[in-house]
């Protein structure tokens, strides 16, 4: 029954990940966008096991139970005991906890109808995208023209305080809520970069994040197609600039996305289309010994024109629909990989309900056609060129300098 709950679930998932994208709407904290996709996790509720593990001795816990049940003094006047399904509540979360994924999260029914406004209301943010990295709270990707990025937050800064509370053991939704609040107020964030701690304030708007640019560069002749993020609307969005690609006659493309956090993927799947034959394997979504894995191939435009050279660039702020676009083009031979590693965000979660709370569980990764995990390790380029501080005071892009040289000299 549980398996088949689960099937049927995760037969209607169709994104890339979950992850705390502070747009505008929803989890996506700040402005109309969807690339969040975690507005299409599907609540399995109906027909869980509850059937008692009997290999499972739980004497401990019942000891601990009751020797807080006997013992417990309050200490502060303003706190209270807390009930027995509270108390339950606690004891899941840490189950949860012990799985030790920060995606993997149990809300008790207060927090669970917080995240479901998050999903499904309006809410200004800040525009970025945050992760757990080597257990610590991490910006992937403070996105274009958004507070964040105004304010002077880099991708890999790392995040230890919120309003001065420490994010120490933060889940990510737990931070989403923090930092989610009406329009035109202000979070103070606490980041360590480089080693030395830093206060940014950002004011929260609703912000609107354009979702590609594309153009042709007249001197070099390559044509460059930047993608900010995979939303709904991404892979039409796309096709209208590889479109003006095609009509501009050039044979060098380069495909930039770099500091784009990712969403949906469909949106990645018809994009990586253009460039690979139809049924090539674009990612594998792995749910280990669960269930039978499952297979994401090219819809089969294959229309890149005869003798045309790719690029793609990516670097740490590239994570989850980036890298499964990079990964399948680079793993297929489609185009070459320039900049740095991406973030390593490659996992597949579910929402179970339980008596009013939700359970938030990883149920799969994502696999690349040549058998990389994603999680946890990124999608390595091909050629790696680093964008150094220097680099962004100077106005310079080493990168993308890379990568014309290599469409231009082919090396």
């Amino acid at each position: 029954m549980m398996a088949e709950a689960r099937s049927r679930a995760m037969r209607g998932i169709s994104y890339a990940l979950v992850a705390a994208i502070f747009f505008g709407v929803g989890i996506s904290m700040g402005g109309g966008s969807s690339a969040a996709v975690v507005n299409h996790i599907p609540f399995v509720g109906d027909g869980l096991d509850a059937t008692p593990d009997q290999s499972v001795d739980l004497t401990d816990f019942w000891k601990a139970w009751n020797a807080l049940n006997a013992n417990y003094v309050i200490t502060h006047a303003s706190s209270t005991l807390p009930t027995p399904k509270e108390r339950l509540f606690g004891a899941i979360s840490g189950l949860a906890n012990s799985y030790g994924d920060p995606y993997t999260v149990f809300f008790p029914p207060k927090e669970a109808k917080s995240f479901a406004d998050n999903i499904s209301g309006s809410f200004a943010g800040v525009g970025m995208e945050i992760g757990i990295k080597d257990s610590v709270l991490t910006v992937i990707a403070p996105l274009k023209g958004t507070p964040a990025q105004a304010a002077g937050i880099l991708t890999g800064d790392q995040i230890i305080a919120i309003d001065g509370k420490s994010t120490d053991g933060l889940s990510i939704d737990a931070a989403v809520s923090s930092i989610r609040g009406p329009v035109g107020t202000t979070v103070n964030f606490t980041i360590v970069r480089h080693g030395k701690a830093l206060d940014i304030k950002v004011v929260r708007e609703t912000i609107q994040v354009p979702e590609t640019d594309d153009g042709l560069d007249a001197k070099s002749g390559v044509y460059h197609i930047a993608l900010y993020e995979f939303t709904a609307n991404s892979a039409s969005l796309f096709d209208q600039a590889f479109q003006r690609f095609v009509a501009s006659g050039s044979k060098k493309l380069v495909v930039d996305l770099r500091g784009n956090p990712g969403g949906y993927l469909d949106a990645a799947v018809d994009i990586a289309s253009h460039f690979l034959s139809k049924g090539t394997l674009i990612v594998t979504e792995d749910f280990g010994t669960k269930e039978q894995s499952n297979a994401h191939t090219s819809l089969g435009y294959n229309d890149v024109p005869s003798g045309t050279k790719v690029v793609v660039l990516v670097d740490s702020g590239s994570a989850s629909a980036s890298e499964i676009l990079a990964g399948a083009l680079q793993d297929n031979k489609a185009a070459t990989l320039i900049g740095t590693k991406s973030f390593g965000k490659g996992s597949v979660q579910t929402l179970m309900d339980i008596d009013g709370g939700s359970l938030k569980v990883t149920v799969a990764r994502w696999i690349t056609p040549a058998g990389h995990w994603i999680m946890g390790n990124g999608v390595t380029p091909d050629i790696t060129v680093p964008f150094t501080s220097a680099d962004a005071a100077a106005k310079a892009d080493p990168q993308m300098v890379r990568a014309v040289q290599f469409l231009t000299n082919g090396k």
